[in-house]
């Protein structure tokens, strides 16, 4: 990797480690990126280096690396010998860095303490897949305790290992949808369908009430995965014995597996969550206000709403609180947050305000007029929708990152001389909030 791509990660980085943790850990790290066949190579000075990178760093960097370079990125890590560190390297299988059931489902994003300790710990060993141990894994849990951020963490680190085509994931509805709907009804075809994938992960398990008559389904499934060693995982919202509507022979089934139950987030934990959520989004409430959210509301999804509109607030009104705004704020939570907003909606609605036409924008035409709305509009994706470098460049007509990066700085520092600029930013990011 260059040195100015390099140092561009190590900008993006920043937000999330500081330069004392990147000194000790990033810049040591020897990076090289091919974009043209998505690979990344990592190497260490030495494998005792590599060996303590895997432990405190290299989930929460792989995520970062995703974030930044977008997905379709390979990597490979490569570090010498303990005996020889002068030896050439030695190249690990290369593994998939995308995070396609949500980068925001890790492990190290999952929030826990001593309560929750012991289903984070079989979670991981379930992901790791070096034996299928507990088979069936299922995760209980009342709603809000964090069941399918564990089960999609999951998910992600197997897609890594195998692939995300290997995976069925979706709730018992889905399923039945699948039967029912993609298949006709033949149950034949579907199941011949389901068999093919190497992990079977089903959410909402509790929705399987709606569905009595589909249990000898679930029952076939079962048998067939668990005979062919392939792993299965459910979540459900109440502990498995008090499903009273169950068949005796798939209820039988499922308590063959390791069945652990999340508590829900205490104090400690929603305090944590607040704390991350505002670190990340540069929000600056008083520890007074953190611990008034975390008393009143138990909900971390709730909570993830709440503070969606702090953000929001922040943006567009003011960058700091007063008590009357915390408060009326929180008299306002009813709604939902905002669905993603597609790249093409805001080069459409950048393109309608600065009268440009929008094949221009993401063509080679130099005219100021042109130049400023590109420029604009790659801000506002890097902003609202959190687009990496690289895939900026290829966005806007196949550029380079550094272009890309350029633009943003460029946009930041007229916002920051002109009081008419900031205004427009504003402006622009409301209309794209409101297309969505």
């Amino acid at each position: 990797m260059n040195s100015q791509l390099k140092e561009t990660l190590r900008q993006h980085l920043h937000k999330a480690y500081s330069a004392q943790e990147l000194k000790r850990w990033f810049d040591p790290l020897r990076l090289e990126v091919s974009e043209q066949d998505k690979h990344l190579r990592i190497g260490f000075p030495h494998a005792f280096f590599a060996q303590w990178f895997q432990g405190a760093v290299q989930e929460r960097f792989e995520q970062e690396l995703h974030t930044f370079f977008g997905p379709g990125y390979v990597l490979h890590y490569q570090s010498a010998t303990p005996a020889d560190p002068g030896a050439e390297a030695h190249a690990a299988e290369g593994k998939s860095i995308d995070f396609p059931f949500g980068h925001q489902f890790t492990f190290d994003s999952f929030l826990t303490n001593k309560k929750n300790f012991f289903p984070l710990t079989t979670a991981r060993e379930v992901a790791k897949q070096n034996d299928i141990i507990f088979n069936p894994f299922i995760v209980s849990g009342e709603a809000g305790s964090g069941k399918t951020h564990l089960i999609k963490a999951i998910a992600n680190e197997v897609s890594k290992k195998f692939s995300p085509e290997s995976v069925f994931f979706g709730s018992v509805e889905d399923l039945y949808n699948l039967y029912n709907g993609d298949f006709d009804n033949d149950r034949f075809k579907a199941r011949n369908h389901v068999y093919k994938y190497r992990f079977l992960f089903i959410d909402e398990f509790q929705l399987i009430k709606k569905y009595k008559g589909f249990q000898t389904e679930l029952i076939n499934l079962f048998n067939y995965f668990y005979d062919n060693k392939k792993q299965m995982i459910f979540c459900c919202s109440d502990k498995l014995p008090s499903y009273e509507f169950l068949d005796p022979k798939l209820k039988s089934r499922l308590e063959w597996g390791l069945i652990v139950n999340l508590k829900r987030p205490d104090l400690d934990i929603r305090v944590r969550y607040i704390e991350q959520y505002c670190r990340l989004k540069r929000i600056n409430l008083t520890r007074e206000q953190v611990l008034n959210l975390a008393q009143r509301f138990t909900d971390l999804r709730f909570l993830q709403g709440i503070l969606l509109k702090f953000y929001a607030y922040k943006e567009f009104v003011n960058k700091t609180f007063t008590d009357r705004d915390f408060e009326q704020i929180l008299s306002q939570t009813a709604g939902t947050a905002r669905k993603q907003i597609r790249p093409e909606v805001i080069i459409e609605t950048v393109a309608e305000h600065f009268e440009v036409d929008r094949k221009d924008m993401i063509g080679n035409r130099r005219h100021n007029r042109v130049v400023r709305a590109r420029q604009m509009a790659m801000f506002l994706c890097r902003e609202l929708i959190g687009s990496s470098y690289p895939a900026l460049g290829r966005l806007f007509g196949g550029r380079d990152h550094s272009t890309a990066l350029y633009a943003i700085k460029k946009v930041k520092k007229m916002q920051e001389d002109n009081s008419e600029m900031k205004n427009i930013v504003t402006l622009l990011k409301r209309k794209c909030l409101s297309r969505g």
